[in-house]
């Protein structure tokens, strides 16, 4: 499948399930090319997107984040995220769980998770990283379930909701 059928799946899925993009063109380098976060929406300019499979883990933040602090996740997410006193251990959980969020959208996308974990990202982890998922493991899923997202009757990676509503603030 090529770069913009991938691209056309992901944007009807976050349509699908509410959330919150803009296509624009935007000026200036970003922490990956064409994604941006911009006051709790993903911004993406596709003549500079390089991986889909980058905005399923970036849309992975605003679906997995405390939802009370969603509205936070804005340029450097991280960074933002530590000036608005948001707990570094609650940002890094996060983190982990926009991973396997990621994997759970590629698969009920019908994509190999060589998708999100390409070749230029993942610090040269990404086959170590579908392996491990593709075997059962894998990181953040544990906390999908305690988000209340992740199927308990049949378990990661499916999904019985996309955005996180249970809140632990």
């Amino acid at each position: 499948m090529e770069h913009a059928q991938q691209v056309q799946l992901i944007l009807n899925f976050l349509n699908e399930i509410g959330l919150p993009y803009r296509v624009l063109e935007f000026t200036g380098d970003t922490f990956l090319p064409g994604l941006r976060h911009s006051q709790g929406v993903l911004d993406i300019d596709m003549a500079k997107l390089r991986h889909p499979g980058d905005i399923l883990h970036e849309a992975g933040h605003y679906a997995v984040c405390e939802p009370k602090e969603r509205h936070l996740l804005d340029g450097d997410i991280y960074k933002t995220g530590l000036q608005h006193q948001r707990p570094k251990q609650q940002m890094m959980g996060e983190e982990m769980a926009a991973t396997a969020w990621s994997v759970a959208a590629a698969k009920y996308l019908g994509f190999s998770l060589d998708v999100v974990f390409h070749d230029d990202g993942y610090r040269g982890n990404s086959d170590n990283l579908i392996q491990a998922f593709e075997q059962g493991g894998g990181i953040g899923h544990p906390l999908l379930g305690a988000y209340q997202m992740s199927c308990p009757e049949q378990g990661f990676p499916n999904m019985q909701a996309w955005i996180r509503t249970v809140s632990w603030v």
